[in-house]
């Protein structure tokens, strides 16, 4: 079987790419199209297929300035050109990606990480409210329309969303219906630790407006119980400056660093709404309770206390999504902590496991191209 696979950009190793690594493991003959490649950005198995990149990929600072080109990114999209004779093209978009043109006769299943955030859901934040937002008020426009012409089932077969939360937004924004497959989550390389917890909380932060962090530190100077930081991005350096003495920031730390920081902390804190949230699906492989704001993924990926499906807890859901819900949301899980049982946690995260995700997506298309 002949395939494509379609990703939006190759210049880093983020989530998407850690799906893509999987979509080349399970396709070891495919071709790669995308807009911009960055050699060597990704994973060994990702740089051994051949790869075809857009013009955009030949331009003078495209590694560092691609994202300031979305006006741009549909017609690159539609210089790329899927050989005759593809039996699949496998497409993991959060862009533009899924707006590749399949071939005649093949099967273009897309694995979607959410519509074109850039001018749905999160246009604000990108292009803000002021007047450059009114003057980009018909370029979005522009880029709605041509979205919702490039996902009709003779441009998308098969969609899947990466979490019912994602689901609903196809639904919402392109009339589609899809299934949900979970990304892969490397759970086996974190083990849960035989000693004993220790009493601080843990946050994982990218100091962007959306994660939060300020309502975090908010809550734990009202709480005045210690909360370790690790993470670095634009605003840290002016919280730190202001956080109270319970509240300690590492800056960015290594892998196995963090993973000794899931090991050891009382339990996750999470503020922020994420599609799906790889970092409490980490925490729970290694049995951390985790406490998160109770929308996107993480309403999907932990299960709190007092579950309608009567499933053992591995944390605490708060509402709203401010500094006293997450007060309350803390105070609970430190009454109850003893109904959270580590290996019960670990069991869980599980379930979002690579094998796991291998095996959905390979039923999905088997399923797609039948």
């Amino acid at each position: 079987m002949r395939v494509a696979l379609v990703h939006d950009w190759l210049t880093g190793l983020r989530g998407g790419e850690r799906v893509l690594h999987e979509h080349a493991r399970l396709f070891p003959q495919a071709e790669v199209f995308t807009l911009v490649h960055v050699p060597g950005s990704t994973t060994p198995e990702i740089e051994a297929l051949p790869t075809t990149a857009s013009p955009l990929s030949r331009w003078p600072g495209a590694a560092r300035h691609y994202r300031k080109w979305l006006p741009l990114f549909p017609w690159a999209i539609g210089t790329l050109r899927i050989p005759p004779g593809t039996d699949l093209v496998l497409s993991s978009s959060h862009a533009v990606a899924k707006g590749i043109r399949p071939p005649p006769g093949a099967i273009h299943v897309c694995y979607c990480f959410t519509p074109m955030r850039y001018v749905w859901d999160q246009a604000d934040a990108y292009l803000g409210t002021g007047a450059f937002r009114t003057l980009a008020s018909p370029l979005v426009a522009g880029l709605r329309r041509w979205d919702v012409r490039t996902s009709t089932p003779n441009r998308v077969h098969q969609f899947i969303a990466i979490s019912e939360t994602i689901r609903d937004r196809i639904r919402r924004h392109y009339d589609r219906d899809s299934e949900v497959i979970f990304p892969p989550v490397d759970v086996d390389r974190f083990q849960v630790s035989p000693e004993p917890r220790e009493d601080f909380f843990l946050m994982v932060g990218g100091f962007v407006p959306y994660k939060r962090e300020r309502l975090a530190i908010d809550a734990f100077r009202e709480l005045g119980l210690p909360l370790v930081v690790a993470g670095d991005g634009p605003s840290r350096r002016a919280l730190e400056a202001e956080a109270p003495d319970n509240i300690r920031f590492l800056g960015r730390v290594s892998d196995p660093e963090l993973t000794d920081l899931y090991q050891r902390c009382r339990a996750l804190v999470y503020p922020q709404e994420e599609d799906f949230g790889i970092i409490p699906v980490e925490a729970q492989a290694t049995g951390a309770p985790v406490i998160a704001f109770g929308a996107g993924g993480a309403s999907e990926t932990i299960v709190p206390l007092d579950d309608s499906r009567g499933r053992p807890p591995t944390g605490v859901h708060f509402q709203p999504q401010t500094a006293s819900g997450l007060v309350d949301a803390v105070r609970t899980f430190e009454a109850r902590r003893n109904e959270f049982e580590t290996k019960t946690i670990r069991a869980h995260a599980e379930a979002f496991s690579v094998p796991r995700f291998q095996r959905e997506m390979r039923a999905a298309i088997e399923r797609a191209m039948a």
